[in-house]
């Protein structure tokens, strides 16, 4: 590759850390839960605030981008939201407190029927531990379900047959830690055997209702039935990282330890596009079935191509946590950073980073 195109020796040399992070994600929430229980309890956050999102310490576990303009940040402690596309932001939710809180998902038949999961982040903290619900894009939240009953999720994603379903991973359920909620998070069953014995994440297809994808450390697999019977896909011989897709009947993009996939058939079938970047997470743009974009910890690329190469986007200072499209303009992304947590928004027709973080 030449020009800004970032060569393969360099890529490896940024991906092989990415690529250990990546095989214990499903660890990162319970560590970081952790970490911050024992090192939190004798020190509360009283630390002086750097910026809206709180102390340096305070680092995001999620976002999500929803219609009108409204951001959600899911941080270790609190979730923020903002009303003019991060111009201003509220938080933290004064339902959840300074809850821990990651694992944002919207309904794709009700975007303002938004999913998150909420632990303790201090000792001192008396709320619910389990799955939030919220009606209203986020506003104000319910307790659909405690961990102490459906077992500690790490991840949760919504469903595409219904704006009350919603899927969950329980890892300690083993093969039947696949569950889903068809009452709004509120009681989980498992709908059939897992062929993993622990998947890293969840791709429901869009307005293909109970089809979706999981990926694992050990391949990905196809459901047709919402995760009753299950299919190994071919083409995958080791760890698949992440998948996305930008709408229904798109190509379905996935990063692993092979590279860069791509699917045409809805996930039956993929080919390897390109072989020399393992990026730990991948953002599809809604209407640019083409574009794609790939996240390292410290870079991001970009894609019109399909995935067959990659250009490296300007380089932003920071730990660079989650990457998401604007649902209304597709021109527009946002990406959080931790340590302090902050958010950017990038323009793709300027080229260029927008803080959206106020300071303290």
């Amino acid at each position: 590759m030449q020009g800004d195109y970032a060569s393969a020796a360099a890529r490896r040399l940024l991906y092989f850390p990415v690529q250990v992070v990546c095989v214990l994600a499903l660890l990162v929430l319970s560590a970081c839960s952790g970490l911050g229980n024992s090192a939190q309890q004798t020190a509360t956050p009283a630390a002086q605030k750097v910026n809206v999102f709180g102390t340096a310490a305070n680092h995001a576990h999620a976002m999500l981008a929803l219609p009108n303009n409204i951001l959600l940040v899911a941080t270790h402690y609190g979730l923020y939201r903002s009303t003019d596309a991060g111009k201003s932001w509220s938080g933290p939710n004064q339902g959840l407190s300074d809850m821990m809180t990651s694992s944002l998902t919207s309904s794709p038949l009700d975007h303002q029927r938004v999913y998150l999961l909420a632990e303790h982040s201090l000792s001192s903290q008396t709320g619910a531990i389990g799955l939030y619900t919220s009606s209203d894009g986020g506003t104000s939240w319910q307790l659909a379900s405690k961990a102490d009953d459906t077992g500690k999720m790490y991840t949760i994603v919504a469903g595409n047959r219904s704006a009350d379903e919603v899927y969950a991973y329980v890892p300690t359920k083993g093969a039947n830690g696949f569950v889903v909620s068809q009452d709004g998070g509120k009681h989980f069953t498992s709908p059939g055997a897992l062929p993993f014995g622990r998947i890293l994440g969840i791709l429901p297809l869009p307005k293909q209702p109970g089809q979706l994808l999981v990926y694992s450390n050990d391949g990905a697999a196809r459901s047709s039935d919402g995760g009753a019977h299950w299919t190994t896909i071919k083409g995958f011989d080791s760890a698949v990282y992440n998948m996305t897709t930008s709408g229904p009947q798109d190509p379905i993009y996935a990063s692993g330890d092979q590279g860069i996939l791509v699917s045409k058939d809805d996930g039956k079938s993929f080919s390897l596009v390109y072989a020399d970047a393992r990026y730990s997470a991948l953002t599809a743009t809604p209407g640019q079935p083409d574009m794609v974009y790939g996240k390292t910890g410290r870079m991001i690329y970009k894609s019109t191509d399909g995935g067959h190469t990659w250009k490296s986007l300007p380089q932003l200072k920071g730990n660079l946590e989650n990457l998401v499209p604007d649902p209304q303009l597709s021109s527009r992304l946002f990406l959080s950073l931790s340590y302090p947590c902050a958010v950017y928004q990038f323009d793709q027709q300027n080229a260029a980073w927008t803080s959206l973080t106020p300071n303290a």
